[in-house]
């Protein structure tokens, strides 16, 4: 059943009216109302078309946030051949909101590091809806290292609305590991190419997206931090949401804008939860032209480029 969004109102209405007709028409053989579905369908169409061309940022929010966008696990298990998961930091345990292993991406053997915010309530608690604590951090790090190690390339994908702030991760060293993971990004000697899928919240998103290439897919977006907790901070009221999403410039329009990004994947119309397997095809596409211009570069030069890249970030001018 699909879940619509507050602003989808419109066009959630006429794809029940749709949904009923087609009911009807196959329950009986003497109604004939093809012309009418047809048309129905093309006003969805443009209504959906028009809806989208249009979204304010707080709208991209929603979609980023939307519970049937594909989630890092869907990505992994659809392009990720004979993927073997690596569990643990080594140090203090597992952590599952960060999934991570090893497995063939079109027949190249990669690391692949994935934050997984889970998809029904059961899969969100296992996760913690994809707010990784320091073990996390701990074991991507492991992971990064396997792969400088290996000399194979890292793939992430990042979906979280933000590190986990409780008191146990604090006590675990939590600001610790978000650094050294982005410590161990700038170092590792492999290509690192990062995609936002969803939502990438803070230091928990940049702990693994410290990359040579930084894609996001066009309705995802990327902050220091979420719209609700800004407004409560310069406004002290969570409400003020909508208005903290503009003023925070989080949309990967924006962020490609401002070169904080290396590239936005088109997503299909009515976003990736509408037609996931085509938002993972066009991920899919996107990473493997990532990798080849990627690893025609010398490991050194990789490393330099990289460091320059985050370096530069907030000093060149937006043209």
């Amino acid at each position: 059943m699909r879940q619509f969004l507050d602003f989808e109102k419109s066009v959630a209405e006429l794809e029940t009216k749709i949904f009923e007709l087609q009911h009807v028409e196959q329950s009986s053989d003497d109604m004939n109302i093809s012309e009418e579905l047809k048309q129905l369908v093309e006003k969805a169409d443009k209504q959906l078309i028009a809806l989208y061309a249009k979204l304010t940022p707080w709208q991209k929010v929603q979609v980023a946030r939307h519970a049937q966008r594909p989630h890092a696990l869907d990505y992994v298990n659809a392009f990720i051949e004979d993927f073997t998961a690596l569990a643990g930091d080594r140090l203090f345990g597992e952590d599952h909101a960060i999934i991570g292993g090893i497995g063939r991406f079109n027949g190249q053997t990669v690391v692949v590091i994935g934050i997984e915010r889970g998809s029904d309530l059961d899969t969100r608690l296992e996760h913690n809806f994809g707010m990784a604590r320091p073990e996390g951090y701990r074991k991507a790090q492991r992971l990064m290292q396997l792969a400088s190690q290996f000399n194979v390339p890292v793939i992430t994908l990042v979906d979280t609305p933000g590190a986990w702030p409780g008191i146990d991760a604090e006590e675990r060293g939590q600001a610790e590991a978000i650094a050294k993971s982005i410590q161990t990004c700038l170092r590792t000697t492999v290509p690192i190419v990062t995609v936002i899928i969803g939502e990438g919240g803070s230091g928990g998103a940049i702990a693994l997206a410290t990359a040579d290439k930084i894609l996001m897919l066009e309705h995802s977006i990327y902050s220091v931090i979420s719209p609700e907790a800004c407004s409560s901070i310069l406004w002290r009221d969570a409400s003020q949401a909508a208005q903290a999403a503009g003023a925070l410039c989080l949309t990967a329009q924006d962020l490609l804008k401002f070169k904080l990004i290396d590239q936005i994947i088109e997503e299909p119309m009515g976003g990736a939860q509408r037609d996931p397997e085509a938002a993972v095809a066009s991920v899919k596409k996107a990473i493997q032209e990532s990798l080849d211009e990627l690893q025609a570069i010398p490991a050194q030069i990789l490393q330099a480029k990289r460091r320059d890249k985050f370096l530069a970030m907030g000093r060149q001018e937006v043209e």
